[in-house]
């Protein structure tokens, strides 16, 4: 089977022309329209005539911004976290669709592009920096798939400015702070309470927590393993594996957290002799009174009723990840501790995320070096003069 492209005259399209024989033999040709370009039609023909040949092609009928979104994102959802995927499925619905969904997918603009990222910061319910960058990245992802399918022959999304999100800061505890709150939540949320202190003694990831099987815990050597995580998913829980040799880590324990934890297995003993037969008998560490784990939900419930009767700062419960790693920093520990302890890749992405502790962190360094000189310089000119 042959083909080639061609323009009609006083057309700006091009087409796609192929020799074909009907059941008779008889040689017709065949014409295909809808390519802009004369390098778009050239890019087409090769699986045009393969698909052909193979009896598998359809006409490309135009597709929306909206249309061909809904498709890529049924392709993506088996391929990312089901957090994420409610993410992507909020910003293209509630935010992208609204403002392109109209548009045809070979005729969005760059100029589309930088038009909507300005709407979504200062339109009616105008998004953050960083929102607005994730849906970007999320169009940009979306057009290099468009691009591999053969729908669109560029990612107009490269020719955009990305938006720029503004670094986001923790607040964070002090160490008093978080002994506070340690101390008058052992008793009123005892269920939660290993968890709060786990999250502010380690840095781990509340997933991460609530991924911990009782294999994973050495309270004689005072170490946990982290190897995988726990979320709920329509009310069910799903345990995912770490991807990364990063992500999977052993952390050292402090005398804090080993308690919590002995408390945790007295009270999960206790659970089990009143409820019973009942009760679901399984290696979690973190589970409710019918030995269920844990759900992520029940967890920031406990989590902002405990706030409200505690005299500290009203943060986020991964503010105790930024905690941790800030408290560690300020006690001098090296960054590259810090780094292993978060399950970070790198240690750079330790240091880019808590640069601003670092600042005081090098005053205090150089007074040191300060007093040390001055110190040695004194006693040369006592030893001198004593000479």
């Amino acid at each position: 089977m042959r083909g080639h492209i061609t323009r009609k005259k006083g057309s700006k399209k091009w087409y796609i022309v192929i020799d074909v024989r009907d059941e008779n033999g008889k040689r017709h040709r065949k014409w295909i329209s809808g390519f802009n370009t004369k390098r778009e039609a050239e890019q087409a023909l090769p699986r045009v005539l393969q698909e052909y040949e193979s009896g598998l092609y359809a006409p490309v009928q135009k597709e929306t911004v909206e249309t061909y979104l809904h498709r890529w994102l049924e392709v993506k959802k088996p391929q990312i976290a089901y957090g994420t995927y409610r993410k992507y499925e909020w910003l293209i619905r509630k935010h992208i669709i609204p403002k392109l969904g109209r548009i045809e997918l070979q005729k969005l603009r760059p100029m589309d592009l930088q038009k909507f990222y300005t709407l979504l910061r200062t339109g009616d319910n105008a998004l953050s920096s960083r929102s607005t960058l994730h849906a970007h990245r999320i169009i940009h992802e979306a057009l290099e798939r468009a691009v591999k399918w053969g729908l669109v022959p560029r990612n107009v999304a490269d020719a955009v400015e990305p938006p720029k999100a503004d670094r986001y800061h923790a607040s964070v505890w002090t160490v008093e702070q978080a002994a506070l709150f340690i101390e008058h939540t052992r008793k009123s949320e005892s269920r939660f309470w290993p968890v709060f202190v786990l999250a502010i003694t380690t840095g781990m990831r509340k997933a991460e927590i609530l991924g911990l099987q009782w294999p994973d815990v050495d309270m004689e050597r005072g170490y946990i393993s982290v190897q995988r995580t726990l979320d709920y998913v329509k009310k069910q829980p799903v345990v995912k594996e770490l991807k990364t040799d990063r992500s999977r880590r052993y952390i050292a324990l402090p005398s804090q957290a080993v308690e919590a934890l002995r408390a945790q297995r007295t009270m999960q003993a206790q659970d089990r002799l009143l409820i019973g037969p009942g009760y679901k008998v399984s290696d979690w560490v973190f589970t409710n009174e019918l030995g269920e784990p844990l759900s992520p939900n029940s967890v920031n419930t406990a989590w902002y009723r405990a706030l409200q009767n505690v005299n500290v700062p009203r943060i986020r419960f991964h503010d105790l990840r930024h905690t941790h790693a800030s408290l560690m920093l300020q006690q001098g520990v090296n960054p590259k501790i810090v780094s292993e302890r978060l399950g970070h890749a790198t240690v750079q992405i330790t240091l880019d995320t808590y640069s601003h502790v670092l600042p005081g962190l090098q005053r205090e360094a150089a007074d040191q070096f300060g007093d040390l000189l001055k110190n040695i310089a004194a006693r040369k000119y006592i030893s001198s003069n004593e000479g």
